[in-house]
């Protein structure tokens, strides 16, 4: 589980190593080829945030004693994809001197073009920024009511597991109470055939003892 754990660190420190290069680029570019620039950005980052939660998984997963010192790890990665897309959205709507002065280069009439077209680049980018930020809350609140299930569900796991045991435990005790049922019965029953043997030995010996003094009465008024 750690071993996967390790693989997604590495992918992750490749991605942002990537990703810190490009945003360093994307003010220093303009028009289509930086709005492609912010693009593949902004797919790089949807990959880093896929890779997190896949290792928010690995952490959930792994024994309690371990836990802890991965879930400062992750909690120290997701910090840094903070800052990420903060450098990302100040980078979008950012101009080096370069490119604000080539910009501002040429005639009145070809400078006046280049601003609109500037300012229109611009709202165009913030647009964009907006329905991404929106998807990205949208993504956000998903993942939450995903988690919130997820834990939902291994309670409700727990809560089966527990019931199993006691309706386990309860079969046990049935068992062992039919067992010494049993063994009271079989007891009892002892008990009795040796009630009915006594009472026969009883019955036995009283007619012994009572034809023992017929005879003797029998034999004494004979003799007589």
């Amino acid at each position: 589980m750690s071993s996967d754990f390790e693989t997604y660190e590495q992918d992750f420190a490749t991605l942002t190593a990537e990703i810190t290069s490009k945003i360093g680029r994307i003010p220093k570019l303009a028009g289509e080829e930086k709005t492609q620039l912010v693009l593949n950005v902004d797919k790089k980052l949807e990959e880093v945030r896929e890779l997190l939660e896949q290792m928010d998984l690995e952490v959930r997963e792994m024994p309690a004693q371990s836990r802890g010192m991965y879930n400062s790890r992750l909690k120290s990665y997701k910090q840094e994809m903070d800052k990420l897309e903060k450098d990302f959205k100040r980078s979008r709507i950012a101009y080096s001197d370069e490119v604000r002065n080539e910009l501002l280069e040429g005639e009145g009439a070809s400078s006046e073009n280049q601003l609109i077209k500037l300012r229109e680049e611009r709202a165009h980018l913030l647009d964009n920024t907006e329905r991404l930020e929106r998807s990205s809350r949208r993504l956000e609140a998903g993942y939450q009511i995903a988690v919130e299930t997820e834990q939902v569900g291994q309670e409700i796991l727990a809560n089966l597991h527990s019931d199993r045991e006691k309706i386990q435990r309860s079969r046990d005790r049935l068992r062992e109470t039919d067992a010494n049922l049993g063994k009271s019965s079989r007891i009892l029953t002892g008990m009795l055939r040796r009630v009915i043997q006594n009472r026969i030995l009883i019955f036995v010996l009283g007619a012994v003892i009572l034809l023992t003094i017929v005879l003797a009465v029998y034999f004494n008024f004979r003799g007589q």
